[in-house]
């Protein structure tokens, strides 16, 4: 199986969050992140939106990281110029594919958004610069236009190009065949990227689908950070990519968490406690069951260990657990106590859990373990 490359925008479509602003410090923090955890491309963010955000993306490109740097442009020959200023080769252009968008947001015929687009990607290779082309809303646009496109582009010397599913319009089927299809019908050193948002849940599921389908590239954001409900989670797919398809990547999944750590703090939002790799109950168990069969043998309940992102099993106390992870919690605070003190105090934590509809602090069992001994002392 081929191994997965990375194409990361929490820079620039992650911070495209509502209400969502990186300062300066914060970028380069997760920009030197993001190259640590071996992400072979971030996009940095839009030169076009000021003096400022132009600013900030050359402090990213003094750093010097061994990480390629592109920037967001439209296809506006200004937007390529101010690129250019600010030290970062690599441009990406991007216009939308869809006649829906064409027409409705640019009032441009497919003809002309090509003709758009040939102008401003030819004025960026005049510049000397590497251009990528960005075809937003792909899964919404017609086939041969953008077979068309991308024969038109490569032509001019574009290999990479962006298949976006902008408005999440795709189910993993669809991005499978649209993707299979044209790759079918354009040169075999065409690099294309899969760029997914999430708005029903399938951003994760449709990038693994366009790569497992020929695509070189995924676009990702950091725990899913994006416009709207987000983007692929960049520890999803990577994770996905290795355990569910086989396949390699170069990303250090042991760092994945301290980086979701980050861009999480930075974007002032919170993703949830359950989010899938990174968030804070990802690997916390109570369920009895669970709990009973990871104590016995780590692969009843896991896909894969824990440590390989630099976590470990969590086992609270809750409705559900059972007389085991009550022993288990006390011994690990080097408490022992027998089956029949377990399992009285486990009708505490129940009742506790069930009137709280929280978990028990250990710190309360412990209290509780000592009222027991207490009373069997007295009882004597």
């Amino acid at each position: 199986m081929k191994s997965l490359k990375l194409c990361d925008t929490t820079l620039r479509d992650g911070e495209q969050a509502a209400g969502v602003s990186f300062t300066r410090a914060e970028k380069l923090e997760i920009a030197k992140l993001l190259s640590e955890c071996g992400v072979e491309q971030a996009e940095v963010g839009i030169p076009a939106m000021g003096k400022r955000e132009q600013e900030d993306i050359a402090a990213i490109a003094e750093l010097g990281l061994p990480m390629k740097l592109m920037t967001w442009n439209r296809s506006v020959l200004g937007d390529i110029d101010k690129a250019r200023s600010t030290g970062v080769n690599w441009s990406h252009v991007s216009i939308p594919v869809s006649e829906i968008q064409l027409q409705g947001k640019l009032g441009l015929t497919p003809a002309e958004g090509l003709n758009k687009l040939l102008r401003a990607a030819e004025h960026g290779l005049r510049l000397g610069m590497t251009v990528s082309v960005g075809m937003e809303d792909s899964s919404r646009a017609n086939m041969e236009f953008l077979v068309e496109l991308v024969n038109s582009l490569y032509k001019e010397g574009i290999r990479w190009f962006r298949y976006a599913d902008t408005v999440s319009a795709h189910h993993p089927g669809q991005m499978t065949e649209r993707v299979s299809t044209l790759l079918g019908a354009v040169p075999a050193d065409v690099e294309l990227e899969v760029h997914c948002h999430n708005d029903f849940g399938l951003a994760c599921a449709n990038t693994l689908s366009g790569i497992a389908a020929g695509a070189v590239w995924a676009s990702t954001t950091v725990a899913g950070i994006g416009e709207r409900t987000g983007n692929a989670a960049m520890e999803e797919v990577a994770m996905a990519w290795r355990h569910l398809y086989g396949g390699e990547s170069g990303v250090r999944m042991d760092l994945l968490k301290g980086l979701a750590d980050k861009v999480i703090a930075a974007s002032g939002r919170s993703v949830g406690d359950a989010k899938p790799i990174v968030g804070q109950l990802a690997f916390t168990h109570e369920s009895g069951i669970h709990v009973d069969g990871l104590m016995k043998e780590k692969s009843t309940y896991q896909t894969f260990d824990p440590a390989e992102v630099g976590r470990t099993h969590c086992f609270v106390l809750g409705k559900h657990s059972g007389s085991n992870g009550v022993i288990h919690v006390l011994e690990q605070r080097g408490l022992e106590v027998n089956a029949d003190t377990a399992g009285r105090l486990l009708e505490r934590v129940r009742v506790y859990a069930e009137a709280r509809k929280d978990t028990v602090p250990e710190y309360l069992l412990v209290q509780w373990l000592m009222e027991e001994q207490q009373r069997a002392q007295n009882a004597v």
